[in-house]
């Protein structure tokens, strides 16, 4: 008898999930272990396994529809068996499930250095546009425009099948496979710097800076704004900052690197990171004040014996956040791989539920946008997340009374102030700026 095979709950907050394409058509034969469809959720694309032997007998959706999780998207039977009738799903909506009482995964304010099942690559949610030789806008997906540029395939030679006429990576595959595919006409050489350069007169006074369009809302991005929403609305924020001296982390970060980037990778070579001491400085933090790494759960405050690190890190769609399990436990070293690691992951789409779900401290990152002083929306369940700055030069006075030259950073936290008040948050700056200013101390 034929099995139905449903759209599966790949996240914690996953309520529908956007089948990017088929990896086996209709008639193939199936094998338990085999990957038969790409799909996106509210965090990543990732590949579907099935567990039956058999024959895929019916697609009950197409590439680029959305599903509820739960409704029917395949049958596998015996060959030649007929598909079972299925009622016609509901249109599926991007709304939020009711939160968890216990860990949740949520976005905070972007973000981290920037990474389940295999994933192929990044999702399909929103369309990008290229033009054609005519100079119309052909519509295409990331994955799509990434396979057409590496198998040179003109986007305007393929007929899109995606929402809106997009085209999504099984149009591409299918025009591969029946060699309707073209190959791009090369541009036409530049004109020669000699001859002169024709300035259109154009009334430049009032030109929009790009064309008006609708960008489609992804599953993630749609998460996203539900659970920000949540944490603003309903976690009471408060807001502390400080300014803490980098020279003395930045001379050790100096001094580290010139010996262990020399080292391979193999041999266990590895280039720090300012962030990379900045997590473990927050975790060093939490040691001294544990109760900064605790929850609101409505009847009690559960205080957290372990430190999962969680580190928001920016996607083209919106933001993750992986967790170092057990961060406590780790040294600079393992942190640091373990988090670059994370990153490459989140930026392919290859992160896994579990490595997105746990955290028990958040620490977000806009130092390298050059951004000085910022405060993130809490994760829930979380208590605080922590906020990094750039550092900049600036003049700053010695313990001498002169001006000299200085390295600052301004670290904020935001707290709920449920579950911890002020003074904890100042306590735990106060802890952090300790470690960060004699930096040696994560080393021990």
């Amino acid at each position: 008898m034929a099995e139905i095979i449903e759209m599966p709950k790949l996240s914690d907050t996953m309520s529908v999930g956007t089948i990017v394409s088929w990896l086996k058509k209709e008639g193939e034969a199936v094998s338990s272990g085999d990957m038969i469809a790409e799909i996106e959720t509210d965090k990543a694309t990732m590949e579907m396994e099935v567990f039956s032997d058999g024959v895929l007998i019916k697609q009950y959706a197409k590439a680029g529809d959305q599903v509820a999780v739960g409704d029917p998207i395949a049958a596998i039977g015996e060959k030649g068996e007929a598909a079972p009738e299925v009622a016609a799903a509901a249109p599926a909506t991007d709304t939020e499930p009711e939160p968890a009482k216990e860990e949740k995964t949520a976005a905070p304010e972007p973000v981290a250095e920037a990474p389940a099942p295999k994933v192929e690559a990044a999702p399909a949610p929103a369309p990008a546009s290229v033009e054609s030789k005519s100079g119309e806008r052909i519509k295409a997906s990331p994955l799509a425009k990434k396979l057409a540029s590496e198998k040179n395939v003109d986007l305007s030679s393929i007929q899109g099948t995606g929402p809106g006429g997009r085209i999504v990576k099984a149009d591409i595959m299918a025009a591969l496979e029946a060699g309707t595919a073209s190959a791009p006409v090369a541009s036409a050489p530049a004109a020669s710097s000699s001859a002169p350069i024709q300035v259109p007169d154009l009334p430049l006074s009032g030109m929009p800076i790009t064309e008006d369009k609708d960008v489609p809302v992804s599953n993630m991005r749609t998460v996203i704004a539900n659970r920000l929403l949540q944490s603003k609305t309903e976690i009471p924020h408060f807001y502390l900052d400080i300014e803490v001296d980098m020279a003395p982390l930045m001379a050790l970060r100096k001094s580290i690197n010139a010996k262990t980037a020399e080292i391979p990778p193999e041999q266990g070579g590895v280039k720090f990171s300012v962030n990379d001491f900045i997590l473990k400085a927050s975790v060093e933090a939490l040691r001294k004040v544990p109760a900064a790494n605790s929850s609101w759960q409505g009847t009690h405050i559960k205080q957290q014996g372990a430190v999962h690190l969680a580190f928001a890190v920016a996607l083209d769609d919106g933001l993750v956040t992986p967790t170092i399990k057990n961060a406590h436990l780790k040294g600079l070293r393992q942190i640091s791989l373990e988090a670059k690691s994370l990153i490459q992951k989140a930026q392919s789409k290859k992160l896994k539920p579990d490595e997105m779900t746990g955290g028990t401290f958040t620490v977000t990152n806009l130092g390298m946008f050059g951004i000085y002083s910022f405060f993130g929306i809490i994760n829930p369940p979380n208590a605080a997340i922590l906020s990094v700055g750039a550092t900049i030069k600036k003049p700053v006075v010695n313990a001498k009374g002169e001006i000299v030259p200085g390295d600052r950073m301004h670290i904020g936290i935001s707290g709920d102030h449920r579950a911890i008040d002020g003074a904890v948050g100042a306590q735990y700056l106060s802890a952090l700026k300790e470690v960060i200013e004699n930096p040696a101390m994560m080393l021990i």
